[in-house]
């Protein structure tokens, strides 16, 4: 079965707390092809690589360490984490990863701070070209899930990954945070699709299943699909009913476009 948008299944959050082998294996018998998850470092990937390839399945993307890049001063540390999260994509034959930027700096300016993204993607920029490998940078909702995080509108990460100008420094669109920090997503991911590179998905209230509510799902995918958008939609919601049924859900929401 062939899906559009592509979907891939996080399954530290739709499977939390089964075996990645045992989840891998529930996200196959769906008819999803693909798998993500956060902390590769956290993973055995030797066995990452083998589930995968059991089933015949692409990991779609994975974190790279998790260091602020608003902050100065730990940009060497950063690029040092970004580097070994590029050696592990290419393990794992993983094409995207997904950067958090860190917490607001308190008694530094806003623009500094926006202003050490810039910097700091455009130091990482000739590594992920080299690699292959794009980056996303993701905008977190502060009202509900991460209080103090930085960039939390899409509007200034599209602003950022303009001004950083390379092909492999994008924008993860997380639809369940952006509802909640800005609203009217159809719109916002449809004028900016050009730049972004991953989706996220969950239902709003709760980042439970795509099928509880108030977001519209069918609409937002046929959205994404009149917009050419090849990439990935990330299921990242913890269901409140059963996992897999959950998935299946989706699966026929998408197989069958209004």
């Amino acid at each position: 079965m062939t899906l559009n948008p592509q979907l891939s299944v996080c399954i530290d959050a739709v499977y939390e707390g089964v075996s990645e082998s045992e989840a891998i294996a529930r996200v196959a018998e769906t008819g999803i092809k693909a798998f993500e998850f956060w902390c590769w470092w956290e993973k055995d990937l030797d066995q990452l690589i083998r589930d995968r390839d059991r089933h015949g399945m692409t990991i779609a993307s994975c974190c790279t360490k998790f260091v602020s890049l608003v902050d100065p001063g730990k940009r060497e540390e950063y690029l040092q984490g970004l580097e070994e999260s590029i050696e592990a994509a290419r393990r794992l034959d993983c094409k995207t990863l997904i950067s958090q930027v860190g917490d607001f700096l308190p008694g530094v300016s806003r623009q500094d701070q926006h202003q050490s993204l810039v910097d700091g993607l455009r130091q990482a920029a000739p590594l992920l070209e080299q690699a292959g490998v794009t980056l996303v940078i993701e905008p977190l909702n502060d009202l509900v899930d991460h209080v103090g995080y930085y960039l939390v509108k899409s509007d200034e990460a599209f602003e950022i990954v303009n001004k950083v100008g390379s092909d492999n420094v994008k924008v993860v669109f997380d639809i369940y945070h952006q509802q909640i920090s800005e609203g009217h997503v159809i719109d916002r991911l449809t004028r900016n699709i050009k730049d972004i590179a991953h989706f996220h998905a969950a239902g709003n209230p709760g980042r439970n299943e795509l099928t509880r509510g108030e977001l519209n799902y069918p609409e937002i995918f046929a959205a994404i699909r009149e917009t050419g958008y090849q990439g990935f939609v990330g299921l990242e919601y913890w269901p409140v009913g059963d996992a897999d049924a959950s998935l299946r859900a989706v699966v026929e929401m998408v197989a069958s476009p209004r």
